[in-house]
């Protein structure tokens, strides 16, 4: 799991490559704290294009960024999500918590 980074003007955007999977969500997860409190964004977006694959530990890492983006006040985008990936979030309802295009 890869993740890049850009940031300007308080809008935060993680654009995501890879697997996003029990072993790649972890250090992915510190990753996107880490950013978070760096930037202390208004809005961040999480840009799944890149990820060829993602289980419920995607779930989480999401789940994880919406709860930072509360308390900062923030909002959470998430985009670019493939098929694969908008089967798991579509299954567990995750389109209800967080915005997702």
């Amino acid at each position: 799991m890869e993740m890049q980074m850009k940031c300007a003007d308080r809008n935060l955007l993680l654009e995501f490559s890879g697997e996003l999977d029990h072993h790649g969500a972890r250090n992915a997860l510190w990753e996107v704290e880490q950013a978070i409190d760096a930037a202390l964004p208004k809005k961040l977006v999480l840009d799944l294009g890149g990820v060829t694959f993602m289980d419920s530990s995607g779930i989480a890492l999401i789940l994880r960024a919406q709860q930072r983006m509360q308390l900062l006040d923030g909002g959470l985008l998430v985009c670019n999500v493939p098929p694969q990936a908008k089967r798991v979030l579509d299954a567990a309802g995750i389109g209800r918590l967080v915005t997702i295009r």
